[in-house]
């Protein structure tokens, strides 16, 4: 069993025990314990919701737990979680299950995301088109000189792992519902397909673009003097990680290419996009529900807007770095 969902299965057990012992924690709109199910690929945004949720709201703890889609999307219907971050809206079927459950499922999209394409810095590629992308995910294309004229070797496909959203994205809108083949290799999480394109010139790796953006993980600010500054309306201004190299995307009938930048995102011009939606079957008033309205409120917005993935309430303001 993964250790992070053991620990926090024994924790949610605690809970159920205080509360049959009726010592029930205090759960309101701010205070309280509460659970969150999270697709791994959108970790580094949640991570940083909650560390500012819990700041503003010292008497909250949110548990959450990354996991790939459908089990958060199980959790849900379970009635495990009351509150889960996927990459698509559950169907009507879902809906009317919880129905049968007494639960009432409301949705909202947070935010727009982008799918990167990440290579090492030794790689002189600077573009790829959507036809050669699937080329390669397909294993027609097995070497990067049939590109362009390279040094490098064998084409060795990077990304999270196998039951990822954003493999079942390149499945369904890029390689016309065929799996994966040629050299392909799935990793643990976000984190190592970052650090394996670094270290590996011959990879190309697939991540979310708040995983290549800079985050609070880097910052000097504390959280009190970030949680002002989120308040300010100012420009959000981006550049990637400088340890790997983001390539530009271009669709097969279009002459430009495009990184993942919040303002082509933004206009489309960036064709590796998708949702980002929270589902919920808490009541208002609870805990649940007031970090769903913190994360559709302006500063967990302004949040998703400075990992670099577009919020679905502010529009871009971006300044490139060179």
């Amino acid at each position: 069993m993964n250790k992070k969902v053991f620990i926090g299965s024994l924790i949610i057990a605690f809970v159920t025990l205080l509360q049959a012992c009726g010592n029930k924690p205090k759960n309101t709109f701010s205070s309280g314990i509460t659970t969150v199910m999270c697709d791994e690929s959108f970790e580094n945004i949640i991570s940083q919701e909650i560390e500012m949720f819990e700041y503003h709201y010292p008497k909250a703890n949110i548990m959450p737990y990354y996991m790939d889609e459908q089990a958060a999307v199980d959790s849900l219907m379970e009635l495990k979680t009351q509150l889960i971050i996927i990459s698509n809206k559950l169907s009507k079927a879902h809906e009317a299950q919880l129905k049968l459950k007494n639960r009432r499922l409301f949705q909202q999209r947070l935010a727009v995301d982008a799918i990167a394409l990440i290579v090492n810095n030794q790689n002189t590629l600077d573009e790829l088109s959507i036809s050669e992308l699937r080329d390669i995910l397909l294993g027609q294309t097995t070497n990067w000189d049939e590109i362009e004229p390279s040094k490098l070797k064998k084409i060795q496909v990077v990304f999270d792992h196998k039951h990822s959203s954003i493999v079942k994205y390149m499945v369904d809108s890029i390689t016309d519902g065929k799996p994966f083949a040629g050299e392909v290799y799935a990793q643990q999480n976000s984190k190592d397909v970052l650090e394996t394109v670094s270290k590996n010139k011959n990879a190309i790796g697939l991540i979310g673009v708040s995983w290549i953006t800079p985050d609070m993980r880097g910052r000097s600010k504390s959280a009190a003097e970030y949680y002002q500054e989120l308040q300010k309306n100012d420009t959000t201004a981006l550049d990637f990680n400088s340890n790997i190299k983001v390539l530009k995307i271009r669709r097969d009938d279009y002459p430009i290419a495009y990184k993942p930048y919040q303002a082509y995102i933004f206009s489309g011009d960036y064709p590796l996009y998708r949702s980002i939606y929270v589902a919920s079957t808490a009541a208002r008033g609870s805990l649940p529900h007031g970090f769903l309205t913190f994360l559709t409120g302006y500063v967990g917005q302004k949040i998703i807007q400075n990992t670099g993935v577009l919020p679905a309430a502010i529009q871009p303001r971006m300044v490139q770095v060179n």
